[in-house]
């Protein structure tokens, strides 16, 4: 149950966002190209970062650009 914790923990890592049109989804409500974003948990293909909402949201790794 570690994403209880995520919007209190320090973040891991600051990503910036490069791309925010996706082939399948809406993004472009909760991203801003050229935004920096606080990275909450990583995996292999995804990053959960503070989104615009102020929430927690999974995204692509290949909308961001590490810092």
């Amino acid at each position: 149950m570690i994403h209880k914790d995520w919007n209190t923990t320090s973040p891991q890592a600051k990503v910036e966002c490069v791309s925010d049109q996706a082939a399948k989804y809406v993004v472009n409500n909760v991203l801003t190209v050229g935004k920096t974003y606080p990275v909450q948990n990583e995996t292999e293909e995804f990053l959960f970062i503070i989104d615009n909402t102020g929430k927690v949201g999974g995204f692509y790794k290949d909308y961001f650009k590490k810092i």
